[in-house]
């Protein structure tokens, strides 16, 4: 293969496993108020999850720290994407912008 394509597999892996882990989390902190055990849930969820994604991260990986860069990028854009279309309509933004104190 091209030294490119298993950089673009990586950022692709990458991408799914962050849907995985936050898409996983958003479903934990909606499903937490109508579960008797919330505590149990965060924790299943948590370790679930991290697992899944360390595991997934290692196979992708395979010795190549560009192929776990690229990976992690994946998962970090999916993390931005997931928290600007998530955020509640009137939730105020981090950092500045608008109206923020000097």
């Amino acid at each position: 293969m091209s030294g490119w394509i298993p950089i673009v597999l990586s950022l692709v892996a990458g991408l799914v496993l962050g849907l995985v882990y936050f898409g996983g989390l958003w479903l934990t902190v909606r499903g937490v108020t109508t579960t008797r055990r919330p505590v149990l849930l965060f924790a299943a969820s948590f370790i679930g999850r991290t697992a899944l994604v360390v595991a997934g991260m290692y196979l992708v990986m395979d010795g190549s720290w560009q192929r776990m860069l690229a990976c992690l990028a994946g998962f970090v854009i999916v993390r931005q994407v997931m928290v600007s279309r998530l955020r509640p309509d009137g939730a105020a933004q981090v950092g500045g912008g608008e109206g923020a104190a000097p």
